[in-house]
């Protein structure tokens, strides 16, 4: 059996951009790509955290260090610049992953750099080898 779990998740990223006319996906800064470990054309969900809209896309690389979120495509008119939102990926665990799993989490100011990193254990065991959080 598999589970979904958590993979990563950018917290509370400001939309700097909307484009309705694209051909759809969100555009995120590299530099948060690698922190979080998302990858481009990786599958997102994202979760507005102003209006409570939720949606999945696929991620498009930005330029490092521009600080750049932008919601692309139909996704565009669910959300305005100015936006908090979460964007956050899923892996499929065998059960005999999941005690080894841990998920990265970003948090990020008002400009989308990066601010902390934490590591979400999925351990059940109450002293997981990976404490929360961490950095």
């Amino acid at each position: 059996m598999f589970r979904k779990m958590m993979r990563a998740k950018i917290h509370r990223a400001t939309v700097t951009f909307c484009d309705p006319d694209y051909v759809g996906s969100i555009t995120i800064d590299a530099d948060l790509l690698r922190a979080s470990g998302i990858r481009p054309n990786e599958a997102v969900h994202v979760l507005d955290i102003d209006n409570g809209a939720r949606f999945e896309t696929y991620v498009i690389r930005g330029e490092s260090g521009s600080g750049v979120l932008g919601i692309n495509g139909a996704a565009a008119r669910l959300v305005k610049p100015g936006h908090k939102v979460i964007v956050v990926c899923f892996g499929l665990l065998t059960e005999d992953d999941l005690d080894d799993h841990v998920a990265k989490v970003v948090l990020v100011d008002e400009n989308n750099r990066l601010t902390r990193e934490l590591a979400y254990d999925s351990n059940l065991d109450p002293e997981p080898a990976h404490p929360h959080p961490r950095k």
